[in-house]
């Protein structure tokens, strides 16, 4: 894989994720001191891959917008899935999986130059999302979805590795997207939202349990079938709460600011970019 500015793949990702919240400390006024200190949610901006490879950085600003664009890595061909990890809880992204369209599996750390290869075969899923700190493990896990609608938890070992897969739901192929990586209702535990055929978008709240990860199903939205994408983007407005950005078939991107409440957990939609989103492939 090609390397932005002779940086390691990881270690690029993550001096990227730092200049965000930097940026966006400034804007907002809070103190430099301590950038873990701002909230509870990861921290990474948004970073889309287009048809070329080619992955572009929007640092956020701290009060829901987001920067120009910045050229974060080329060569990002033949991949399923990127996912941001942070294992230690500082908000800061601490390495990325990629799960190659072959089916296999690796992890960039930020402070390594080698790819860690994690796992193959991973081409039976069409859903994986790195979900943070979600079976209750010390680093960050994954989850994936096969094509029989099981779902399957990875505990992370905090170094990129993971466990063997432990069954954690079956029927999810009701399900034409699943996000998460954040805490959407406050309880310190991370969640994830699902939107079903129908559009309805649903609430699992997490429960820290590996073994049963997620309580029942809570309906918290509907018509979002408008969006093509869905996914977790951290926090981009620098409160501590978890933010959910949607693109719709336009190419406008819409940021659902997080609440912190279970019942309603995001605010209206406000748009974000205008236009020119569907040139990119996959976010993370």
């Amino acid at each position: 894989m090609a390397k932005i500015s002779g940086l390691r793949p990881g270690r690029a990702a993550a001096r990227l994720a730092a200049a965000a919240i930097t940026a966006a400390l400034v804007v907002t006024g809070a103190s430099a001191a301590s950038a873990a200190d701002v909230g509870d949610a990861p921290m990474y901006g948004l970073t889309g891959i287009d048809s070329s490879g080619t992955a572009y950085h929007y640092a956020p600003l701290g009060d829901g917008t987001i920067s120009s664009r910045v050229e974060l890595q080329t060569g990002m061909t033949g991949l399923a899935f990127v996912g941001l990890v942070d294992h230690n809880a500082d908000n800061l992204a601490d390495g990325r999986w990629q799960l190659g369209t072959t089916g296999n599996i690796w992890y960039y750390s930020a402070d390594n130059s080698d790819a860690v290869k994690v796992g193959y075969g991973w081409d039976i899923y069409n859903t994986v999302v790195s979900v943070g700190q979600f079976g209750g493990a010390e680093g960050g896990d994954l989850l994936a979805r096969d094509n029989k609608g099981d779902l399957y938890l990875y505990l992370g070992y905090g170094d990129g590795k993971v466990t063997k897969r432990l069954k954690v739901g079956y029927g999810w192929d009701i399900y034409t997207q699943i996000a998460g990586n954040g805490d959407l209702d406050g309880d310190g535990k991370n969640d994830l939202v699902a939107r079903d055929k129908s559009g309805v978008l649903w609430l699992y709240k997490g429960t820290g349990d590996q073994h049963a990860p997620y309580a029942k199903r809570t309906k918290i939205g509907s018509g979002w079938n408008q969006y093509n994408t869905v996914f977790a983007a951290g926090d981009l407005t620098m409160d501590g709460r978890t933010d959910l950005v949607a693109r719709n078939s336009k190419g406008e991107l819409y940021l659902y600011e997080g609440t912190g409440d279970a019942a309603a957990p995001f605010k209206s939609k406000a748009l974000i970019g205008t236009s020119g989103w569907n040139s990119y492939r996959l976010f993370f």
